[in-house]
């Protein structure tokens, strides 16, 4: 399975991100525009788009399909995602722009998914400030 890594420009948290995409998707859907197809498109469906918020991975998107569109700015790449993104572990991560491929292997784990480590109970606001700290 291979994944992409993308920075959510301008976004400060992962609500804002699932807002921005309600906003231009639409109600229910999700996707991000890039500038070229990935080679290895083929490879990336089922595979998750890992969100890089504040120089860290933190969140994930299945990629449900990815085409060529044509939209006002001209010919963009369309990875429709689904809706909701998915907490991850936080992992530090440089910035880049564009999109970079990550190994099935190198993906963090869902929050939530480690034995008893109960952060998905908690408040989406305190988990903002502990990662802000760089405590998660």
């Amino acid at each position: 399975m291979l994944h992409l890594t993308k920075v959510a420009a301008g976004c400060p948290d992962i609500e804002t991100l699932s807002a921005r995409q309600a906003h231009w998707w639409g109600e229910g859907k999700a996707g991000a525009h890039t500038r070229f197809m990935p080679k290895r498109a083929d490879e990336l469906i089922g595979g998750s788009i890992y969100w890089i918020i504040g120089h860290r991975l933190v969140a994930r998107q299945t990629i449900l399909s990815i085409e060529m569109v044509t939209t006002d700015w001209g010919p963009k790449c369309a990875i429709a995602l689904q809706p909701g993104p998915v907490p991850v572990s936080p992992r530090p991560c440089r910035a880049h722009q564009g999109w970079r491929y990550l190994a099935a292997e190198d993906a963090p784990p869902d929050l939530g998914d480690g034995p008893g480590d109960g952060i998905a109970a908690l408040p989406a606001g305190l988990v903002r400030e502990l990662q802000s700290l760089w405590l998660l």
